[in-house]
């Protein structure tokens, strides 16, 4: 007979405790402890495809051979880009999201779309009528893609031995249950042994493996803490429900850059790739209008430009509100406390409301000069050309400060068409303006930017 013993799991970050605590130590979180039956086998092999393997031996760093990784094409020009160039072979990749988001979409397509590469897409969620009518959504269906539902690791990778696909996707990771543990699917334990068996699994076979994971209503993915570190990439679907696109970004990459951007349009057959994101961030205006300003931004190597909108008022109450979308309302502070000390624009007294049309969030300090022109040409009612565009930090003196990869803004706004652009003045060093045929606007203060925009 398998012992069995309970242990005591924090909810919140996965700690382990022998016993009950109030406080969590780890979090310090309140009544987060909840008890887990756990079996113990003493059998060390539970996993049969991952079976016996060669134990390592300490080798000289000088003596390791350096060698550029496997990668494999997903024919998805934003997911490989996400990724780092493509999918490394025998990495572990998490993709997680809002429910409904399109997570299981994205990977079923992607799953569609590869030939001559055998798919197992194990799910634990739908029925595989339910995956068959998404895949007729979808409008493809590749004879190397296999769908499983199952829950159960051990008959997975019963079936994995028998099929020894290619490539893995289990959809989600908080619906399968091992038979080596007697606490129910989605707890603690069980997200991490199968997580910890999926691991071993594509670490010793060279077998790359997707797992789908739900959030938690905070944001973070569900689940302890540990599975973020225990996969090689983690992946973040997100977008608003209101609007139709999609940004997957990568909040972990031991392969690549977690600076990278993949942005796509949910569409009745799926997802569709946003190979010019800028094209969908800029909307269509016959005329100008107040408060709108175009900024060009740069997410990892790749420059778009975005619209941010300002709408400045009379505060109708003693205490005028200060709100940001898309944007860090903390910034946003700082900006009008610039222009208020170092500028002399009186916007103490206003409502300030800022947004970042399309639904996408910014971290770039380079769209701040943007920022100030929406909130200057709103508080003015003074429309902004839209075909002039911006680039540049504002510091806490008012000054405009360079940045980076100036070159690729200015030509991802020349090629959009854009007739100026405004940068500072000390990121031009060495800089040939004649390759380009917009204008650029060089300022170092920010009335600088004023007195040219509005006289």
């Amino acid at each position: 007979m398998a012992k069995s013993k309970s242990v005591f799991f924090c909810q919140n970050c996965g700690a382990q405790s022998a016993r009950w605590i109030g406080r969590c130590p780890s979090c310090n979180e309140w009544n987060t402890y909840v008890e887990e039956i756990i079996q113990k086998e003493s059998e060390k092999n539970k996993n049969p495809v991952a079976s016996q393997n060669k134990r390592p031996e300490p080798v000289k760093i000088s003596e390791i051979e350096s060698g550029r990784e496997e990668r494999v094409n997903l024919i998805d020009q934003e997911l490989n880009r996400v990724l780092g160039g493509g999918l490394v072979k025998g990495s572990l990749v998490l993709v997680g999201g809002e429910p409904g988001i399109g997570k299981s979409t994205l990977l079923l397509q992607v799953a569609l779309k590869l030939r001559n590469i055998k798919v197992l897409y194990v799910t634990g969620e739908e029925s595989e009528q339910q995956i068959k009518l998404r895949a007729g959504r979808i409008g493809s269906e590749n004879d190397d893609c296999y769908i499983l539902a199952e829950t159960n690791t051990q008959h997975i990778f019963q079936m994995i031995e028998k099929l020894t696909p290619d490539m893995v996707i289990i959809d989600s990771i908080q619906t399968l249950f091992t038979d080596y543990l007697d606490s129910s699917a989605g707890s603690i334990s069980q997200i991490r042994e199968c997580a910890a068996e999926f691991q071993k699994y594509a670490k010793i076979t060279n077998t790359p493996v997707f797992l789908i994971g739900h959030i938690t209503k905070e944001g973070s993915l569900a689940g302890p803490k540990l599975l973020e570190h225990m996969v090689d990439t983690v992946l973040q679907f997100e977008g608003e429900r209101n609007y139709g696109y999609r940004i997957l970004r990568a909040a972990k990459n031991r392969f690549g850059s977690t600076s990278e951007l993949g942005i796509y349009e949910m569409q009745n057959t799926g997802l569709r790739e946003v190979l010019n994101p800028s094209e969908i961030l800029l909307s269509n205006r016959d005329n100008n209008l107040s408060g709108i300003a175009v900024a060009s931004m740069v997410e990892g190597v790749r420059p778009m430009m975005i619209e941010t909108q300002a709408l400045v008022s009379s505060a109708a109450y003693g205490t005028p509100l200060r709100s940001s979308t898309g944007f860090d309302a903390r910034r946003l502070n700082m900006l009008l406390a610039v222009l208020e000390k170092r500028s002399g624009f009186r916007l103490g007294a206003k409502d300030v409301f800022l947004n970042i049309a399309g639904g996408i969030r910014v971290d770039d300090p380079a769209i701040d000069l943007a920022v100030i022109a929406s909130i200057l040409s709103s508080s003015e009612d003074i429309a902004i050309d839209q075909n002039i565009c911006f680039a540049g930090e504002v510091g806490l003196s008012g000054e405009v400060r360079a940045v980076n990869k100036i070159e690729q803004r200015i030509a991802e706004a020349n090629k959009l068409g854009m007739e100026q652009i405004f940068v500072s003045k000390y990121g031009l060093k060495g800089f040939q303006k004649s390759n380009f045929n917009i204008e650029i606007i060089p300022v170092g203060k920010v009335e600088e930017v004023f007195s040219k925009l509005f006289g």
